[in-house]
């Protein structure tokens, strides 16, 4: 039976079908332009739309099936209706008429505006069509499940497996990206985040104190000296050796000698008896896993040693944490002033700081793979032993060795103010 329908009821029919056409495009951009990790935070934290927009988002093929299925059905109807009004009004030129029109207004008002405005408003999108979404999986569940099968089938003699497409795992660098960009992060926040994700590209020979900075009694030396040296420890953990550091017993927790030390009975037999195990590490192991380390081991302190097992250097719990918060440790000033900042003009350092904590302290970007150590990057850039009053170029920055001594470079200044700020 022909049903001659008035030209008000088609043009009705035209515009509930653009909108539909216009629902399909925007909640498909939206579905798959949406955060998945902020997605997952809010289906975790009970959002009924993130929550079925998560599960529809687990089988995407079957989700763009379901859209395109629904769209396309949409948007040819449109044709029809468009060419019946044309037909009506005009006839044969009112069909290309409409024609040309309905491809102008599906452009703007089905297709690039709601789009734009998915990209824009995602979540606000996504959601609502999440509950329309599921109810017509379920609706056309079979129909959807047909073409799937069938478009599956073609992927796999393309040698594509439709089932590996999985949230791609964001990297370090990627992380660190959204973390530095990030508005709604405090400043101080902000720092903290990107110094987690730094404990990865970082080792312990990074911020190790140096062996020839370790301090520790040895067992050799008179009774009375290492009673003094025991007395005014600065540390409440002492390194304890008999002869060189080459044969370290371990350490002394100075708290449990308190008891002893008051009764009068501190002996060398009783300090050895204090000593507890050396926990060592290996100069390459990152901040990060050392920090995992010192949680699985139960220790604050490690010796650092090479592939040879000879010993490097001391690294503690507080140095790491102190690359995530900042200085806060309550070790003697002469331990932290390695360097000395001059207002905006100059910084004095000793050879021995680290060129990671200059660039740090700084906000420059000295070379770090050139040698740990300030002197260490000198001696690479010259090739030759350092003399005093030298001025050297590295990466732009202008260094002054000050003062030498055992052919390694003891004090040496940086030039703050003959280097541009945005070089940095």
């Amino acid at each position: 039976m022909d049903v001659d329908l008035s030209l008000g009821t088609l043009f009705f029919i035209l515009l509930i079908l653009l909108l539909l056409s216009a629902f399909f495009s925007s909640s498909e951009t939206a579905l798959m332009a949406i955060d998945r990790y902020r997605l997952k935070h809010l289906a975790d934290n009970d959002n009924q739309g993130a929550k079925l927009a998560q599960k529809l988002l687990e089988q995407p093929d079957r989700l763009i099936s379901l859209i395109l299925l629904g769209n396309n059905f949409v948007n040819i109807l449109i044709t029809q209706i468009a060419s019946i009004i044309g037909y009506k009004i005009s006839g044969d030129v009112g069909v290309a008429v409409a024609t040309g029109v309905l491809t102008f207004v599906l452009l703007i008002f089905a297709e690039v505006m709601p789009k734009t405005l998915a990209v824009l408003k995602p979540e606000r999108i996504a959601f609502p069509a999440s509950f329309v979404y599921t109810y017509l999986m379920r609706l056309l569940g079979p129909l959807v499940w047909s073409i799937n099968i069938f478009s599956n089938l073609l992927l796999r003699l393309l040698r594509q497996d439709p089932q590996s497409a999985k949230t791609t795992l964001m990297g370090y660098e990627e992380l660190k990206s959204i973390v530095s960009s990030g508005a709604d992060i405090r400043k101080r926040h902000q720092d903290m985040l990107l110094s987690v994700l730094s404990l990865n590209s970082a080792t312990v020979e990074d911020i190790m104190i140096p062996r020839s900075e370790m301090i520790g009694v040895d067992l050799n030396d008179d009774w009375n000296e290492i009673e003094e040296h025991v007395l005014r420890s600065p540390f409440t953990r002492l390194l304890v050796y008999r002869g060189s550091l080459d044969n370290v017993l371990g350490f002394v927790h100075l708290r449990n000698l308190l008891a002893i030390f008051r009764e009068s009975k501190l002996n060398l037999d009783r300090l050895e008896q204090a000593i507890r195990p050396t926990f060592f590490t290996l100069e390459f192991t990152s901040l990060a896993q050392q920090l995992v380390n010192f949680q699985q081991e139960k220790h604050r302190i490690a010796l650092v040693v090479d592939e040879y097992g000879e010993i490097l250097g001391l690294v503690t719990l507080e140095d790491i944490l102190e690359e995530i918060v900042g200085d806060f440790s309550t070790a003697p000033a002469s331990q932290n002033k390695l360097i000395h900042i001059n207002g905006d003009s100059e910084a004095w350092m000793d050879g021995s700081i680290h060129v990671r904590e200059v660039n740090k302290q700084l906000g420059i970007k000295l070379p770090m793979n050139q040698g740990k150590t300030m002197n260490g990057l000198i001696l690479e850039h010259l090739e030759d032993i350092p003399v005093s009053k030298l001025s050297i170029m590295i990466s732009g920055y202008p260094i002054e060795i000050c003062k030498t001594k055992n052919n390694a470079v003891k004090t040496l200044l940086i030039k703050l103010d003959q280097y541009p700020k945005n070089s940095v």
